[in-house]
């Protein structure tokens, strides 16, 4: 059912937009979604993330629904109501891509996320890099950001929605996207500090902006009235398909090339300043 025609629906990416590195999300960032929605406009979540690696600090803050799995998933309030993920077939040969090329990678499933033995130690490298984590006398792997990507499971052979690869040789990117051909969608890493030649590995055609092109007609709502925001590779598909995309203050040159403006750093009241100048709250 169409909704009033000042109503909006807007699609946020998580990393680099609700939460910045060390996940801290801004308390003008709550605000503006939660008044932005009592003012009945809808708002979903539009990320890379598995269903189940949304942070729940992130998810506490409410939202109407998601896009996961950069588009593997899809769920409006408590319903799931798209899933595209890979046959063992497609699971199998990209998987034999990764081996090939040495790298370290993770599989993301709906019920889950499935690392090589290595992600965990890479990833809490990041952490002391990038986001301060101290650790502050317990083992990496227990930490509650890596303990996700320790490996504990045989990774799964189908109903694979996404996978990350993990690397800082620059020629790998090219080698996999080529090994890989036109049954995948291969962008470059979204985390770009876990590896310079890092990446994200769907089925061909599985982007957030055909999810979001899936889901306006079942809110109600034209292209014109979504906007997206978001800063990373993943989110380009997703600027192609809004009537206004809003690139974030880091936004990569792809995305800021896509976005119809731009908005200021996550900690900085990026979202409630684009949320204010679209007259949402």
């Amino acid at each position: 059912m169409p909704h009033a025609s000042d109503a909006r629906v807007v699609f946020l990416d998580v990393d680099g937009t609700i939460m910045d590195e060390a996940a801290r999300v801004a308390d003008s960032t709550v605000e503006a979604v939660r008044r932005a929605r009592a003012n009945g406009h809808t708002v979903l979540l539009a990320t890379g993330r598995a269903p189940g690696e949304v942070p729940d600090h992130v998810a506490a803050i409410g939202f109407d629904g998601a896009i996961t799995a950069g588009g593997g998933y899809a769920s409006i309030g408590d319903e799931q109501v798209l899933e595209r993920t890979m046959d063992a077939e497609l699971v199998a040969r990209m998987v034999e891509v990764f081996e090939d090329a040495g790298v370290e990678y993770y599989l993301q499933a709906r019920d889950g996320v499935y690392p090589t033995e290595g992600v965990h130690r890479l990833y809490a490298w990041y952490l002391r890099e990038f986001a301060g984590e101290t650790f502050d006398g317990i083992e990496p792997h227990e930490h509650p950001r890596v303990a996700p990507l320790v490996q504990r499971e045989q990774l799964p052979t189908d109903h694979v929605a996404k996978a990350m690869f993990l690397g800082e040789d620059l020629g790998n990117f090219a080698r996999i996207s080529t090994a890989l051909g036109p049954d995948f969608h291969v962008i470059t890493g979204t985390m770009p500090n876990l590896g310079t030649a890092s990446g994200e590995v769907s089925r061909a055609g599985v982007t957030k902006g055909a999810a979001i092109e899936t889901l306006l007609p079942m809110l109600g709502f034209t292209a014109e009235q979504a906007i997206g925001i978001g800063d990373s590779a993943n989110d380009v598909e997703m600027f192609d398909v809004v009537g206004t995309g809003i690139a974030m203050a880091d936004a990569v040159v792809e995305v800021r090339e896509r976005a119809s403006e731009s908005t200021t750093g996550v900690l900085d009241d990026g979202i409630w300043n684009a949320f204010v100048r679209h007259g949402l709250v």
